[in-house]
């Protein structure tokens, strides 16, 4: 069974940093793409970062580009996102995502409030 959990969400101040981890179970983690999505109260979802299977490539939104860092341990099956500088309109539930879109996380909320 395909499980991806999330931790490290929480409150921060405008201008702080969180690092998410996606702890990823039941499928050969090493071989596939995985991405970062988020969802802002009240709007859609939004893309905001992948990283190819060895974790030689990355892409991220116009929205988070030199703020945010993605990054992965293919020994210890875990999916990271380092955020930095973080801003008000950050704020949302980050999920972390398998390739194809075929399995989530539960989700782990970000609040960026003074």
């Amino acid at each position: 069974e395909v499980q991806l959990v999330e931790s490290g969400g929480g409150l921060v101040q405008p201008g702080g940093s969180l690092r998410l981890s996606c702890a990823a179970s039941g499928f050969t983690f090493s071989t596939y793409l995985m991405n970062w999505v988020r969802q802002a109260p009240g709007k859609g979802l939004e893309w905001v970062s992948t990283i190819n299977s060895d974790g030689v490539r990355a892409s991220y939104a116009d929205s988070v580009k030199g703020r945010f860092t993605i990054s992965r341990d293919n020994a210890k099956n875990t999916l990271y996102l380092q955020m930095n500088t973080l801003k008000p309109e950050d704020t949302a539930v980050y999920y972390c995502v398998l390739a194809g879109c075929a399995y989530w996380g539960q989700g782990i909320q970000v609040t960026v409030s003074s």
